[in-house]
């Protein structure tokens, strides 16, 4: 049989390098795509036409799984965003998911299958203070997701989202380098009580890859939070039950 062949975005470190880890250890050929060097990848910027057409061309005419997984923070009060910084960030987190999908969804469409995974947020499910065009490229990556999953649903093409909650990564530690918050902010707020690991959000989107284990889901914003969208309890209430 012939291989099965799934590319990741920002798959040089955190989250992105462990979903190609564990989909290449699932028996995938897989191709990432990032800024840095990356085994058996392609160098480039997800918002870069370009780049994204000369990814298209490396891969061939089978691709089996996209994971749009490359993504930037911006963490400033709303009135403070710069129109520059808000292009830049809506560029990587949305404007990159469209161009590829659109154009390694039109291989998948040419083959009648596919699945692709965008890693949204919790951002994306609700709104987090100080991250205006963070929540909003979110938001809008959901939004591009259940749009795809009804018109290619039809067509043998899946798109669902995964929507991590805090996740330890390179990024939470630059985080809370800039001293925006601290780990008890986000582990007292989650009823799990702790920080979502890579591995959680690799599981996940493993999950929605597979045809034999999903293959009747389309459409979805799968939160992978430890409970984080479905509490509305008050601190001291939420704490009280640990």
């Amino acid at each position: 049989m012939e291989q099965r062949v799934a590319v990741v975005t920002g798959a040089a470190q955190g989250m992105g390098l462990r979903i190609a880890e564990l989909l290449r250890a699932e028996g995938y050929s897989v191709v990432g795509f990032d800024l840095s060097a990356t085994e058996g990848g392609v160098v480039g910027d997800v918002s870069s036409e370009e780049d994204v057409a000369r990814l298209a061309a490396h891969v061939g005419d089978r691709v089996d799984v996209l994971v749009n997984n490359a993504g930037i923070a911006a963490i400033t009060p709303f009135e403070e965003t710069s129109p520059q910084l808000w292009r830049r960030v809506m560029e990587i987190n949305l404007t990159g998911p469209f161009l590829l999908s659109q154009a390694l969804g039109a291989k998948m469409l040419a083959r009648g299958s596919g699945s692709i995974v965008n890693i949204a947020s919790v951002a994306g499910l609700s709104g987090v203070a100080d991250r205006a065009a963070y929540n909003a490229s979110k938001h809008g990556l959901i939004g591009m997701t259940r749009t795809l999953a009804v018109e290619w649903g039809g067509r043998g093409v899946r798109v669902n989202a995964v929507c991590p909650g805090w996740v330890k990564t390179e990024m939470d530690v630059e985080s809370q380098a800039g001293g925006h918050y601290g780990d008890s902010d986000i582990t007292d707020h989650v009823p799990m009580g702790r920080f979502a690991v890579p591995g959680d959000i690799a599981q996940a989107v493993a999950f929605l890859a597979d045809p034999e284990r999903s293959g009747f889901v389309n459409g979805v914003a799968l939160p992978v939070d430890g409970g984080w969208t479905a509490d509305g309890s008050w601190q001291s209430l939420r704490l009280s039950k640990r």
